[in-house]
C-alpha cells in the first residue's frame, strides 16, 4: 500500500483515531494520545494523585481479570460509580476517590490508541497539560523529521461505531502542537498545522468545550464538573507517560511530581 497518509518529511503530524494511531505509529518515534472528555483529562488526574495507571481497551469482563492481574482497581462507567466503587472515568470523582496505587481505566478510544502505537514512545495530553507535554517532547528531541511525534486527536464514536471527530481534541491536539511549534519544532505537517490553527484561533476555549457536542451531552448527563476539569487549560505540569503498560509521572522540568 502507498504511504501518502504517512505525513512525512514533516516532524509533527496529526491524525484522528485508533485507525490513524495504527497507520502512522509506524513511522513515528513518539505518539501522543488526546481524548479531552476525559481520557487524557482522567489520566492527568490521576496521575498528579501518584497513581499508575494502565490503559485497558475493552469494557468488559475480561477488563476484571487485567485489573486482577495487575493487582490494581478497575474503573467503571460514570453512571456505575458506588462507595465502594469509587473509581471510574470520571476526572471530578477520580479527584474525590480514595487514593489507591494502580488503577486500569478502559477506553476504547484513548486507550485503544495508546495500544495501537506498537514500539513508539506514548505521552497522554489534553488541555490541563498541553503546554507541559509540549515542552517535554521538545526536550526529548521529539518533532523533527528524524524523530517524528503524531498527536492523535481521539474523537467519539457514532452509534454505528464509527469515527466522530471531537472539536475538545482537535483544540486538544492543537494547543500541544502550538506550543511544539513555539519552541521550533517541525516542520509540522499541514495537518497539523491546520489543528494549531484551530486551538490559536479560538477566543474562548473553555466556553468552546461546554459548548460542543461532547460538552453539551456530558452537562446533560449530571457531568458538568468533567467539562470544567477538561478545561483547566495548562492547570497541569505533569505529563504521563507510558512505561511498562502504565502511565507514569514525567515533569517538564518546571514541576514538581507527587509524592509517591
Amino acid at each position: 500500500m502507498s504511504n501518502w497518509f504517512l505525513q512525512q518529511e514533516n516532524g509533527v503530524r496529526f491524525e484522528w483515531g485508533p485507525t490513524g494511531a495504527q497507520q502512522l505509529a509506524q513511522d513515528v518515534a513518539c505518539l501522543v494520545v488526546v481524548d479531552v472528555l476525559s481520557f487524557t483529562t482522567s489520566v492527568t488526574v490521576a496521575v498528579e494523585a501518584g497513581i499508575q495507571v494502565f490503559p485497558y481497551a475493552w469494557r468488559d469482563e475480561t477488563a476484571a481479570a487485567f485489573a486482577q492481574n495487575k493487582t490494581a482497581a478497575l474503573a467503571v462507567g460514570r453512571r456505575a460509580a458506588t462507595s465502594t466503587s469509587p473509581w471510574s472515568l470520571s476526572p471530578a470523582a477520580l479527584r474525590q476517590a480514595p487514593f489507591i496505587p494502580r488503577l486500569v481505566l478502559p477506553s476504547p478510544n484513548g486507550s485503544a490508541i495508546a495500544a495501537a502505537a506498537g514500539d513508539s514512545t506514548v505521552v497522554a495530553g489534553c488541555l490541563r497539560n498541553a503546554t507541559a507535554v509540549g515542552r517535554w517532547l521538545a526536550r526529548h528531541g521529539y518533532g523533527t523529521a528524524e524523530r517524528p511525534v503524531v498527536v492523535i486527536a481521539a474523537g467519539e464514536r457514532w452509534p454505528d461505531g464509527s469515527l466522530r471527530p471531537a472539536l475538545e481534541d482537535l483544540l486538544g491536539a492543537g494547543a500541544i502542537i502550538a506550543e511544539l511549534e513555539s519552541r521550533g519544532v517541525g516542520p509540522l505537517s499541514c495537518e497539523a498545522a491546520a489543528a494549531r490553527a484551530c486551538f490559536m484561533q479560538t477566543a474562548d476555549v473553555m466556553s468552546a468545550v461546554a459548548a460542543s457536542s461532547s460538552g453539551i451531552e456530558l452537562a446533560r448527563s449530571g457531568f458538568a464538573d468533567d467539562v470544567a476539569i477538561a478545561t483547566e487549560l495548562d492547570a497541569s505540569a505533569i505529563v504521563p507517560v507510558l512505561t511498562d503498560g502504565a502511565f507514569n509521572h514525567s515533569t517538564d522540568g518546571t514541576g514538581s511530581p507527587p509524592n509517591l
